[in-house]
């Protein structure tokens, strides 16, 4: 097998830039409309060359995040309308920092879509070796509620995740799975809370027995109250945390100070 393989290296430094301004984006710390410093202030702030500046705003622009603009500079651009599906992988992989407010609803709303379904289908579709797989998470996670958030919201995925498989569709699998590294970390966030545990557990013990006697209508309202339980939880733990952030710097102030000059 004769196979023309590039040598591997590490993230690139105009990568890391372009990552950075991502992430001020997406968490709205950086609005519409609003405009960077030149390149040459960029690179004197964040001690790179222009270059490497220079190639992470052409990313940027390339996934829909900024425009180029001549003889102004890059501002910020309304992805909603102008992203195209290169963005699509960070705003899945998007886990640093908090998502921007209505960013995270719309996420949420897409998981409940697709969730209601799957609890649906599953409960139709399942077989009793998917089920019994199912019913051993839901253990693991008993056994689990004294430990870690991370190891929980780790067997929460899996646990949703396995519902999708069994609802037969092979699609539903795969989107769960794009918004992996989201659900992590905002059930990361989610399983911070000690009394969580005993709050969810009983649900998915509902749910289990739901899909194993095949009750479609039970098992999507169980599901219904696992996912709002969750939003309702998570936005209650994201507003105290934005409280308590509210007298803290704004990540993109030195940025903003310079964000109405022009491009020499």
């Amino acid at each position: 097998m004769n196979l023309a393989l590039e040598p591997l290296k590490n993230e690139s430094l105009s990568e890391r830039f372009a990552l950075r301004f991502e992430e001020l984006i997406l968490s709205g710390a950086l609005g519409i409309g609003e405009r960077l410093p030149s390149e040459r202030e960029l690179a004197l702030q964040l001690g790179v060359s222009r270059p490497v500046v220079h190639e992470g705003l052409v990313d940027l622009a390339h996934k829909g995040l900024i425009v180029l603009k001549p003889r102004v500079g890059a501002v910020v651009n309304d992805y909603r309308k102008e992203g195209s599906l290169a963005l699509l992988g960070s705003l899945v992989l998007y886990g640093q920092g908090r998502l921007e407010p209505r960013l995270m609803d719309d996420m949420m709303a897409m998981r409940r879509l697709i969730e209601l379904e799957t609890s649906r289908l599953a409960a139709k579709e399942a077989t009793q070796e998917q089920v019994a797989g199912l019913c051993e998470l839901v253990l693991r996670e008993k056994i689990a509620a004294h430990k870690n958030s991370s190891a929980l919201a780790a067997l929460d995925f899996k646990f949703h995740h396995g519902i999708a498989l069994a609802s037969g569709n092979r699609i539903y699998p795969l989107l769960l799975n794009s918004f992996k590294a989201v659900y992590l970390n905002l059930s990361g966030l989610f399983y911070t809370n000690p009394e969580i545990p005993a709050a969810v557990h009983p649900l998915h013990q509902e749910l289990c027995l739901a899909l194993d006697r095949h009750k479609e209508t039970q098992a999507v309202r169980i599901m219904d109250r696992i996912l709002t339980h969750g939003e309702q939880t998570l936005h209650a733990m994201l507003a105290a945390q934005s409280a308590e952030l509210q007298n803290q710097p704004e990540p993109a102030a030195a940025l903003r100070s310079h964000s109405g000059r022009r491009n020499p």
